[in-house]
């Protein structure tokens, strides 16, 4: 276990990589160990991926993904008589990926003949006790968002609080060796640790934030993992693989990741300031960073996420190669659009007000749309119809209709009849329920831990 505060002169993080099941060079992790660390971090999920996983409760990645990291850092964790600190588990943070973590690592340690004291932090909050809490007028939005309604909260299928440094603290010094929680802010499980040996704010949580990512604050982003050492004055950070390097430019560039303010981040606690840090590379691999600062907020705040059923997708992918459609692919766009929408009407009676559609044009400004500008005619475009309704049988039944046309619909001027080709048979494909984010907004709370339950191995196997 980690030193004493008062024995605390420097601590030392070892971050594997930016998500569990990400992958990493086991020998990355084998020099990380030599360099003395005092606790392993790893992040183990985000929002990046969209609302299904918070809406559904599961994991974007594979069973065998985080058993085979959790392997290794279990193995390493044990060997060094560290904590490993894993936030975010099984992706979004649900009570059910906690408990899906702990299964894997539960098996892990039992092939592996470890016996570790797990700490399960549990983050799910009921919409009941959210509700009296807007009542008091504890909850306020976060941009874009508006006040929040009752009834967004009732709608959600999970709701999960972002927790920040503190209930982990807590954990390690009720005895725990492993810990696993629910959502988390991703510097938060590196924060822990050096906050609660006693180092000071502003270096760890600017530090926190550098090795989130892993290798990403590197000039190898795939090279896996970083080693930051905190002391009293600063940090210094490096990577784990020795053919890459850390440098000025690179490390002080994470500020811009995922951050509002390249000089500000906001952490349940209060805010990090890095307008007066300054980065010094010691070498040609390490780079040492001094004045962070933290402020602390007059009100503690936990961040809500929530996402529910918005309704039912069914999915068409068809791919034109025909030069007069493409050279024309936008004014085929809205062709499609019109006459499916006609043809909607007149077999099913459904108004626009009954499903959405989204025509999606790869190949031809998809992703960014008037802001790329137009480069000339692509030679193939990639049609992604997007329907969604209230119920899987109409969203399909609108997918149906417009099948003949994503086949073969021509331009009016066109005395051909031209051929497209769908991606799968049949060419539509049920995606089942669709979710939404509904709520970017903070509650404010009394104490760091309230919202959060924590359960110890020990007391599950005395149950």
């Amino acid at each position: 276990m980690p030193p004493s505060t008062d024995a605390a002169r420097r601590v030392g993080i070892l971050v594997p990589s930016g998500m569990l099941g990400a992958g990493f060079d086991p020998a990355t992790v084998e020099r990380g160990l030599t360099l003395n660390p005092d606790v392993i971090a790893v992040d183990g999920g985000s929002t990046d991926s969209g609302p299904h996983y918070l809406g559904t409760g599961t994991a974007k990645t594979t069973a065998a993904a985080i058993s085979r990291d959790l392997r290794i850092l279990l193995k390493a964790a044990a060997s060094a008589d560290i904590p490993l600190v894993i936030g975010s588990c099984g992706t979004s943070g649900t009570d059910s990926g906690v408990d899906w973590v702990a299964g894997i690592a539960e098996t892990v340690m039992a092939e592996e003949g470890l016996n570790l004291e797990v700490a399960r932090i549990y983050c799910e909050q009921e919409a009941g006790f959210l509700k009296e809490q807007l009542d008091a007028g504890r909850i306020h939005p976060l941009p874009p968002l508006g006040p929040l309604a009752a009834e967004t909260l009732e709608s959600c299928t999970h709701i999960v609080g972002m927790m920040g440094h503190e209930p982990f603290v807590e954990a390690i010094e009720a005895g725990a060796q492993v810990v696993l929680a629910g959502r988390a802010t991703d510097t938060a499980v590196a924060a822990a640790v050096p906050l609660m040996l006693g180092m000071p704010a502003g270096p760890t949580w600017h530090a926190a934030k550098v090795v989130e990512c892993g290798g990403q604050c590197t000039t190898n982003p795939r090279s896996g993992g970083v080693f930051a050492t905190i002391d009293q004055t600063g940090y210094t950070v490096e990577p784990l693989d020795p053919a890459s390097a850390c440098t000025p430019i690179s490390v002080a560039a994470h500020m811009l990741y995922e951050t509002v303010n390249p000089y500000q981040m906001r952490e349940p606690a209060g805010t990090l300031d890095v307008s007066e840090a300054v980065y010094t590379a010691l070498d040609e691999r390490r780079v040492r960073v001094e004045g962070s600062r933290f402020e602390l907020a007059e009100q503690h705040t936990i961040k809500l996420e929530g996402a529910r059923i918005t309704g039912y997708e069914t999915v068409s992918f068809a791919g034109i190669r025909d030069p007069y459609i493409t050279a024309n692919i936008d004014r085929w766009a809205l062709l499609l659009r019109e006459i499916l929408t006609g043809r909607i009407a007149q077999t099913l009676g459904l108004t626009e007000d009954d499903y959405a559609l989204d025509v999606r044009l790869y190949g031809h400004n998809a992703i960014l749309e008037d802001i790329d500008p137009d480069s000339g005619p692509p030679r193939e475009v990639g049609v992604m119809l997007i329907v969604n309704a209230p119920s899987q049988t109409t969203a399909t039944a609108v997918a149906k209709i417009a099948n003949p046309l994503m086949l073969h619909l021509p331009l009016p001027e066109m005395d051909y009849l031209p051929s497209f080709a769908f991606a799968t048979s049949p060419a539509e494909t049920e995606r089942g329920a669709a979710y939404e984010f509904v709520l970017n907004h903070v509650v404010e709370v009394d104490s760091a831990t309230s919202m959060f339950r924590t359960h110890h191995s020990q007391e599950v196997s005395r149950a």
